[in-house]
């Protein structure tokens, strides 16, 4: 379509084409399936759970469960999870099920253990709260150590970067406003058909991240399209493929199913930066994002997608060839998606610290002083970090009291021998938790506070962040 539009302009290709299908292929977290395992005899009406050691939601009646796609094994954490459970039931495999409940006069077992495969259910259907985002941030990360993220493994100092979405054949760039796409519209669906029930979590048109609320038969879905996964040390997920057809009912939807990767920008996002209002670094087309390379602060960066733009088209190859051979036909939605609704944040009664609220002048030197200085320096300022800059105050190094004493007991002359250049800094608006828990995983006592250009600003120590968590 975007090449017929190209050659021969909006008005052939309306008149050629009748329908434009769309696919994508990745990572949805807000994924998850509802079954129904029938009742036991004698009957039990279910509190808690398991399903290969992953605790599942237990949302209504006795014997209905949801199997949310980011819960993770009890015994195999990081590994196996609810996406997992999803993919073995609708490969065929057998998968232990364990509950408890309390007894009733009614329901009276307490306890249960059986096995099942999809066959054994009444119901096996997926129910995803928010998939199909129209496109995506791209991920980076600041800090001087690697983070584990939902956006995958992101590399220290901006040495790498990802994406999510498949750009120009997303079903939501496809038609933005939502004038095939809404309730009751007919979608490939994981290897299936589904259906479209509704926006969305977090829907946020106005911002082009639209998101959709889908529902399909988990029995007639195939493991190709539908696939446990697990981020290191981040957790499990469900990668989703979707595929929805686009009648181009006018000339309107000839022009936007023409989109293309160029046109379609995102944020270049620093995860590094644990907030909500994480800071944009610049912006970015999915022509640049799939090329492989971006550039982030005059430097290229490699840029690797989350998803799979090969299974993708294939979901579009695949939704066109089941309309051609009539295996699946067109619905007009009942209702269109709302086209403003705004995406809000989450209201919050407590107040958060953070670590400009704890921050203090650190005690600095530079590398080329004797190490006797600095140790007077710890002395007179009676403290146990002094941090090592340059002439612009730019961090270059740690020294503490420790290494001060084993190089005098040793007779080092020499700052520079005895400097810590591995530093695990934070930033004044990283929350205190957050920077706690870094100096308990390093097994450190005290984070410089840098800015972006990793100037000193300070220093935050465990003792300052126990005082005031202790107030």
């Amino acid at each position: 379509m975007k090449k017929l539009v190209e050659s021969s302009g909006v008005e052939v290709a309306y008149k050629e084409v009748d329908v434009v299908t769309t696919g994508t292929f990745g990572a949805m977290c807000s994924s998850g399936a509802i079954i129904n395992l029938g009742h036991a005899d004698p009957p039990i009406k279910i509190q808690r759970a398991w399903i290969n050691d992953i605790e599942v939601c237990h949302p209504g009646a006795a014997v209905d469960l949801y199997i949310g796609a980011t819960i993770m094994s009890e015994t195999r954490p990081f590994e196996y999870g609810g996406g997992h459970v999803i993919e073995d039931l609708i490969s065929g495999k057998e998968v232990e099920v364990r509950a408890t409940a309390s007894g009733t006069d009614c329901y009276p077992r307490t306890k249960l253990r059986t096995t099942i495969t999809k066959d054994d259910l009444n119901q096996f259907y997926l129910l995803n709260f928010r998939n199909c985002y129209q496109r995506y941030v791209c991920a980076t990360n600041s800090r001087d150590e690697i983070i584990y993220t939902y956006m995958g493994k992101l590399l220290p100092r901006f040495r790498n970067a990802s994406f999510s979405g498949s750009g120009a054949l997303n079903p939501l760039m496809n038609d933005p406003d939502y004038e095939t796409i809404g309730i009751g519209a007919r979608i490939f669906l994981g290897g299936g058909q589904g259906y479209v029930i509704g926006e969305g979590t977090q829907h946020d048109p106005g911002n082009r991240f639209g998101t959709l609320m889908v529902r399909g038969d988990c029995k007639k879905m195939s493991s190709e399209f539908i696939r446990g996964a697990a981020f290191t040390k981040y957790g499990t997920t469900l990668y989703v493929g979707i595929g929805i057809p686009i009648p181009i009912l006018n000339e309107g939807l000839a022009k936007k199913t023409a989109i293309l990767d160029e046109e379609i920008v995102t944020d270049i996002v620093d995860y590094g930066i644990p907030r909500r209002g994480r800071p944009k670094l610049g912006k970015v087309s999915y022509k640049e994002l799939k090329s492989g390379a971006i550039t982030i602060n005059d430097k290229k960066v490699r840029v690797s997608p989350l998803s799979s733009l090969k299974t993708a088209r294939k979901i579009a190859e695949i939704l066109k060839s089941w309309i051609e051979n009539s295996s699946f036909y067109l619905s007009a939605p009942a209702e269109s998606l709302p086209t403003d609704t705004v995406c809000k944040p989450m209201k919050q009664t407590e107040e958060i610290a953070f670590v400009n609220s704890v921050t203090h002048a650190a005690v600095t030197c530079t590398e080329d002083e004797e190490i006797k200085a600095v140790a007077e320096r710890i002395i007179n300022h009676s403290v146990n970090h002094v941090v090592v800059t340059d002439e612009q105050g730019k961090l270059r190094g740690i020294v503490t009291s420790w290494d001060i004493t084993k190089a005098v007991a040793k007779g080092k002359r020499r700052l520079a021998d005895i400097i810590i250049r591995k530093v695990v800094t934070t930033k004044p608006d990283e929350s205190l938790e957050a920077a706690s828990r870094k100096m308990a995983q390093h097994q450190i006592s005290a984070l410089p506070v840098i800015d972006q250009a990793r100037k000193v600003l300070g220093i935050v120590t465990s003792e300052d962040i126990a005082k005031l968590l202790g107030r």
